[in-house]
């Protein structure tokens, strides 16, 4: 573990929470802060929603100053859009670092939109996106990659350095094509491959699931940081687990069942503060099933999961986790 930058942005430590779209908003970030995350990165914006000022994608830009330092994504296929995106963002939030998504795999991202993983199929535009996001910021700008499109077009260390010569200040690699979504297994020697290639930061990402893949990535990969996603989910005591197991060798003893009840009362409170009672809760349910994957089976209700999909109120949640649970 150990302090790092990203351009002139100095992080506590060298653990990220990933941007995942709705999964890591504000609520999402702040309780992963309150973990010792080093780095948060907020779910990806377009920025076509950004330059039409559409209020959803506006209200994704909202920074809490708890949560800083944080990382704000944008997704896109149009240089002149990445251009006033960026600088509508520099005007207007208070994020630390633009990081550019080139790795989302998702059919109406890479397909529809021809964004995210597409952008891989084609490095001069990446050039040409990632210079044109410098030029209009004083943030420091990142780039978000897989390692290619599919097996046969793996092309990431060419990409970093293309990214690197047009001012990026770090990269994050995903060790898995676009063709392989969230299936088979993170190639890791891709990410050793592109440290050695570049001299900026390098953060690893993929498969990282608890401490032994943290502490795995680190010596496998010589990356500068890691990037955890979904093991997160529902999880922010990872951050916490990771930092003690790699300064101390110790491994964290896991939240017992009062704590998780405590962290999603905590987590539904923050939401409907910033969206109110009603898209709070809704927004909620999913992230109640991912939290109770943190209680043994014997200590929950059979059905909590299908009653949890099903609350409307925080009342409902509160109700919900004390009938059920047995603390």
């Amino acid at each position: 573990m150990k302090k790092f930058k990203i351009g002139h942005i100095e992080i506590s430590n060298n653990l990220i929470l990933a941007p995942m779209a709705g999964v890591t908003d504000l609520a999402f970030r702040r309780i992963c802060k309150d973990f010792g995350v080093g780095l948060v990165c907020a779910e990806m914006v377009s920025i076509d929603g950004i330059v039409h000022k559409n209020e959803k994608s506006l209200n994704m830009l909202k920074v809490d100053k708890y949560e800083r330092p944080l990382s704000m994504q944008i997704f896109g296929n149009n240089l002149s859009s990445y251009v006033k995106a960026t600088q509508y963002v520099e005007q207007n939030c208070e994020c630390d670092i633009i990081d550019i998504n080139m790795g989302c795999p998702a059919p109406k991202v890479a397909e529809r939109s021809q964004a995210g993983a597409s952008l891989l199929k084609d490095p001069n535009k990446i050039g040409e996106i990632v210079r044109s996001v410098v030029i209009n910021t004083s943030k420091p700008v990142t780039v978000k990659l897989r390692i290619g499109w599919d097996v046969n077009n793996i092309n990431v260390v060419e990409v970093a350095k293309i990214c690197e010569q047009n001012g990026a200040s770090a990269l994050t690699i995903h060790g898995r094509t676009r063709s392989q979504y969230f299936s088979g297994k993170s190639d890791w020697s891709w990410i050793s491959k592109v440290k050695d290639s570049v001299k900026i930061p390098v953060i690893g990402n993929g498969d990282i699931i608890n401490e032994i893949t943290a502490k795995d990535m680190f010596e496998k990969t010589n990356c500068d940081a890691i990037m955890i996603a979904r093991a997160a989910q529902g999880n922010p005591w990872i951050f916490q687990e990771i930092d003690t197991f790699l300064l101390t060798g110790k491994y964290t003893k896991k939240p017992t069942p009062k704590e998780v009840i405590d962290i999603i009362v905590k987590h539904v409170g923050i939401l409907i503060k910033e969206k109110g009672e009603l898209r709070g809760v809704r927004e909620m349910r999913k992230q109640i099933v991912w939290y109770l994957k943190n209680i043994p089976k014997e200590l929950k209700s059979q059905d909590i999961n299908q009653k949890a999909v099903e609350v409307s109120t925080k009342n409902d949640i509160i109700k919900l986790l004390e009938i059920n649970i047995r603390k």
